[in-house]
Order: C-alpha cells, then sequence, then structure tokens
C-alpha cells in the first residue's frame, strides 16, 4: 500500500482487526447493483444483473442507451488504445458505444480510463471466473493514479456468463443492443433524502482521503441548502473499530491510542475545519488542536467533554459503542467497510465522490415529482418536456401542458390550473373538471360569437351544446332550425324567422304575436283592451283618492273639536256642573 507513517501503520492493523471482527460477528458486505437489458439480438434477449463500480459516474435514476463493443487487440484494457489505432467514439447520429473488456492483469479503473478515452460511453468488465459479483473498487496508492478523479463513465461488472454471451453475439456478427438500467439502484420512497457520510480525520491515507477531503469542502453549500429546506436528512459518522479481546493489551489498542480515536468524535462537528487545521501530514493532529477547533467555533468545550466522557478511562466508551454499531448493516444496507462510504437511503453510494455525481444520486432518491428545484437545473438533468412536450397532452391556446418535467424524466400528468383539476390519462386528454372550470380556456369546449351574441357549450357536469344548437359541444355546436322543425311559432297564422341560436316569431294579417301564448291576437283588440285597463286603472286612482280624502278630512274634524272643548272647559263651567255656592256675608241695611 505504501504506508507512510506510523498513523498509517495504525491505520493497517485497525483495519486487520475490522476484518478478524467481521469475521467473528459474520459481516456482511452488500454489492449494489444496476440492471443491464439486452433488447437484441433475440437469443441473448433479456434483463441482467452487474454489480456498479464504485469509480466512475453512475447514472442514478436514469439509463443510457448503447451497443457493445468488444475489442479485437487489448482486449483487458490495460493499455491504451491510441497504440492499436482504436477509437470507439460515436459517430454522429448512432448509439453510443459500450465497451466490454476481460478482468485480469491491472487495475479496474484503468482499464475504465483507456476505455473513457477511446471515446466509451461506458465499461462491461466481464469477470474470468464463475462466482459472485463483487464491486470493483479503486486501487489505494499502487502506482500513478491521478487519472481516478477523471474518470467520468460509469462502469459495471459483469458475471463471465453473461460475458460469453455478448462476446459470442458479437462475434458472430450480430449488433448488441443493451439498456443500462440505475432507475431502481436507489430507493426514492419519499419526498426527503436521508443519507449518511462515514469517513475519518485520516488525510495520509493517498487519493481517497484527498477525494474525500475535496468532497466534504464542495458539497458543504449544497447540502446545507437541501438540509435547510427540509428536503433532507443528513447524518455524518466516523468509521471507528472494535479490539478484538486477543489484542485488548497491544500497544495499538492501549486506552491513549483510543483516546486518539474518540478526539476525532469531537471533530464530527466541523470535520472541514478540523481536516484544514489538524492535518496529520502536518503533525497537528491532537487533542489540542481540536480543542482549538471547537474553541473556534464557539461550542459548549465543557458539554461536548461530557458527552463524550473520558478518552482515557478504560472502559466502554458510550459514542464509539453507538458509532460501531451504526457501522453493521441492517436491512439491505451492508455493513460499512469501505472508506469513505456515502449511504443514500440506506443504500451504499458508488462511483466518484463528487459533488455533481453525489447531488444527482440524492436526487434520485425522491419520489418521482417531488424533487427540489435543484434536481431540476440544466446542470444536473435534461428536461424532457421541451422536446415535442414530452409526448403529452397540451393545450397550446391557454399554455397548458400535462408534462412535468422530474429528474429521472417526465411524467405525464393532468394538471392543475388556478384550482382547478383537469382529469384524463395525461397522454392524450385532459380536460378541467368541477365548479370554475369554465374560467380556464371555457373548460376545452366550445365557443363562439356572432351578432353580438355569445354562446357556450361548458358546464360544471361536461361541455354540452346550450339550447338551439346541437354537436359534441366540444368541437362544434351547430344552430338549430327551430322553424323548419317546428319547435316554435306553431299557431297557423305565426310566422317563424330562425336566427343564431334562437328565432323570432310574426304574425301575419296585421296580428300581434303573444311569445308567452305562441299566438297572434288583433293589434286593434289588443289596443282597446290596453285603453280599458287604463280606464280601469284611472278610475280605481279617483276613488281611492277621494276615499283618503274623506277620511283626512273627518279625522281633522275630530281633532279640532276635542281641541275646542278642551279651552272651553278651563275657561267656561258646563251646563252639568250646576250652580256654586257663595260664601259672601249679606250686609243688610
Amino acid at each position: 500500500m505504501g504506508l507512510r507513517s506510523p498513523n498509517s501503520m495504525l491505520w493497517l492493523v485497525l483495519l486487520v482487526w475490522a476484518a478478524l471482527l467481521c469475521g467473528r460477528c459474520h459481516g456482511r458486505f452488500v454489492v449494489e447493483k444496476n440492471s443491464l437489458k439486452v433488447t437484441s439480438p433475440s437469443d441473448i434477449k433479456g434483463t441482467y444483473e452487474c454489480a456498479i463500480g464504485n469509480f466512475g459516474v453512475p447514472q442514478y435514476g436514469g439509463t443510457m442507451v448503447g451497443v457493445v463493443a468488444y475489442p479485437k487487440a487489448n482486449r483487458k484494457a490495460c493499455k491504451s488504445f491510441d497504440d492499436f489505432d482504436i477509437s470507439y467514439k460515436a459517430k454522429p447520429g448512432s448509439l453510443p458505444t459500450f465497451l466490454l473488456v476481460d478482468r485480469g492483469d491491472c487495475f479496474f479503473t484503468k482499464k475504465a480510463w483507456n476505455a473513457q478515452n477511446a471515446g466509451a460511453a461506458a465499461i462491461l468488465v466481464a469477470d474470468d471466473k464463475t462466482e459472485p459479483l463483487i464491486t470493483m473498487d479503486t486501487p489505494e496508492e499502487s502506482g500513478n493514479t491521478d487519472y481516478l478523479e477523471n474518470i467520468t463513465i460509469p462502469s459495471a461488472l459483469i458475471t463471465k456468463s453473461f460475458g460469453d454471451k455478448l462476446k459470442k453475439a458479437i462475434d458472430n456478427g450480430d449488433m448488441v443492443n443493451v439498456n443500462l438500467d440505475w432507475r431502481e439502484s436507489l430507493p426514492h420512497p419519499d419526498e426527503r433524502v436521508e443519507y449518511e457520510f462515514w469517513t475519518n480525520s485520516n488525510d495520509e491515507c493517498g487519493p481517497k482521503c484527498d477525494s474525500q477531503i475535496d468532497f466534504v469542502k464542495s458539497f458543504k453549500g449544497a447540502a446545507q441548502v437541501l438540509e435547510k429546506k427540509g428536503y433532507t436528512q443528513f447524518t455524518p459518522h466516523y468509521i471507528t473499530w472494535y479490539c478484538p479481546d486477543s489484542f485488548i493489551l497491544s500497544k495499538q489498542c492501549n486506552v491513549s491510542t483510543m483516546g486518539d480515536i474518540v478526539h476525532l468524535t469531537r471533530n464530527r462537528i466541523s470535520a472541514k475545519d478540523f481536516a484544514i487545521r489538524c492535518p496529520m501530514k502536518e503533525k497537528k493532529y491532537t487533542k489540542e488542536c481540536a480543542d482549538g477547533v471547537i474553541k473556534s467555533l464557539g461550542l459548549d468545550h465543557k458539554a461536548i467533554d461530557k458527552c463524550i466522557g473520558d478518552p482515557d478511562a478504560d472502559k466502554e466508551n458510550p459514542v464509539l459503542k453507538a458509532e460501531q454499531d451504526a457501522q453493521i448493516g441492517k436491512g439491505s444496507r451492508g455493513d460499512v467497510t469501505i472508506l469513505p462510504t456515502l449511504v443514500i437511503n440506506n443504500r451504499q453510494y458508488r462511483g466518484k465522490l463528487d459533488k455533481g455525481a453525489v447531488l444527482k444520486a440524492i436526487c434520485a432518491g425522491f419520489r418521482e415529482t417531488t424533487e427540489p428545484a435543484v434536481c431540476l437545473s440544466e446542470d444536473i438533468q435534461t428536461n424532457e418536456c421541451l422536446e415535442n412536450n414530452g409526448g403529452c397532452w397540451q393545450d397550446k391556446a391557454a399554455n397548458i401542458s400535462a408534462c412535468k418535467d422530474t429528474f429521472r424524466g417526465r411524467v405525464c400528468e393532468c394538471p392543475v390550473v388556478k384550482g382547478v383539476k383537469f382529469v384524463g390519462d395525461g397522454y392524450t386528454h385532459c380536460e378541467a373538471s368541477g365548479s370554475g372550470r369554465c374560467e380556464i380556456n371555457n373548460g376545452g369546449c366550445w365557443k363562439d360569437s356572432r351578432h353580438g351574441r355569445t354562446y357556450s357549450a361548458c358546464t360544471n357536469d361536461g361541455c354540452k351544446c346550450p339550447d338551439g344548437f346541437k354537436g359534441d359541444g366540444v368541437h362544434k355546436c351547430e344552430d338549430i332550425d327551430e322553424c323548419k322543425e317546428r319547435t316554435a311559432c306553431q299557431c297557423k297564422e305565426c310566422k317563424c324567422k330562425n336566427t343564431w341560436g334562437s328565432y323570432e316569431c310574426g304574425c301575419s294579417g296585421g296580428l300581434l304575436y303573444m311569445k308567452e301564448h305562441d299566438t297572434c291576437i288583433s293589434k286593434n283588440a289588443a289596443t282597446e283592451v290596453g285603453w280599458n285597463f287604463l280606464w280601469v286603472i284611472f278610475f280605481g286612482l279617483v276613488v281611492a283618492g277621494i276615499a283618503g280624502y274623506a277620511v283626512y278630512k273627518y279625522r281633522i274634524q275630530r281633532y279640532m273639536d276635542s281641541e275646542i272643548r278642551a279651552i272651553m272647559a278651563q275657561y267656561m263651567p258646563l251646563d252639568n256642573q250646576g250652580d256654586v255656592p257663595n260664601h259672601s256675608h249679606h250686609i243688610e241695611l
């Protein structure tokens, strides 16, 4: 591996312990897979499993269609194809090339790099022996591996038997068309993605350590936006190891060394800051440096120490114990054994640890149509609705479309516009429904205006031609000739004139038409009746006026009489009061 420091040696020892531990606890490594569907030739048509390589950029949530090529020379792809004057770059209008190569003689990544440089869109590595599929991983530090971060094509390992079928078909001159499918490689159950990042603070493990540090720096902004808006739930983890009982007293397992590992837990709070300020390469990987990072971030140092406990105590640490338990695979997720490991919706991510690639994988974890806007940007995916409206229904006049862009492609789903729900299959038909439907493009129903009149076939129950029209109510409503069909003006003297959407009735011989009774009457009779009616009203008003005046005069007379009697009663005795006695003294002379 080319270990370069005591810390690297410690890391190697810990990996050995992990392997021993996994043997004791029946550890489980899960190979993450995608599917490969052969569409031609017919004799090998079908869907096959393949293992996703842990490098390059798998198209999580998507598919790739291509034609398989098997080189006549350099079949293990350990050398540059330029040396053989071979190119697999697709010609304009043709399908991209998926290069099939044999396993062996060099790193998987070297094969992928040479295939990519030759113009291949993906690489399929055929196993050289009959065995279960494995995960193709990146090399550690052997040789020149600067190209690792530049591999962008997806890779897949296929079984020996399937590889032999492909080779035989190609040797027979058949065109082998395949579809690489990653749509179900990650679960996508709901509108929130849960993901974990398993790493450590070691920065002396070569390209892997460098890539994970760069990834943390570049992905920080996107992660914070997704987290703050509730689209994701992120959990950071540090990989730690048990000490097997047989090594518990060794130098590598003594409490002071394990105390250093405990200090890693402090720095989960800011792995980015710790990686920058306390690198192993500069011999700053110390407790004092970790404490300085915590202090600079304004965090409660005592609370953190209380949570971690005493790193020098010779007893099990609850924080480390929880992390170690979390490393054990549950459900569909295997044990965390690769450093670093990204887990998305309880499924381990495979591929290049790159901001764009990881963001695509996270976007693939959302239920379709619930993705955040960042997943629908041009940098992440192609809007399929821009070309031929994605094959979905649309109303160009009202600028309404059933095509909804998603990270995985598009869905044809009748929309909701201004509170009005459209119903239909989304592909050939969508129709507004419910109240208010006529406000949106007249509900998709017929509508026309003539001679100052407007008629519409839109109702809350659907499209129905209005009275005076007939038709389907959607594309046309034709005027009904009520006069011809004798549905109006049916009296003998009546004369009917058809109009658009209605009719007019008249009478012959100077008669007057009464629409309420659909009959004709004499104009003179009508005039006489009219004057008689007016005279009755006039005399009625006169009588009412006289009667009202009489009542008014009577009431006024009574009121005046009562007032006069009251005044007279105050100043003049009434006859019925009798004589009033005189009490004055008479003086006789």
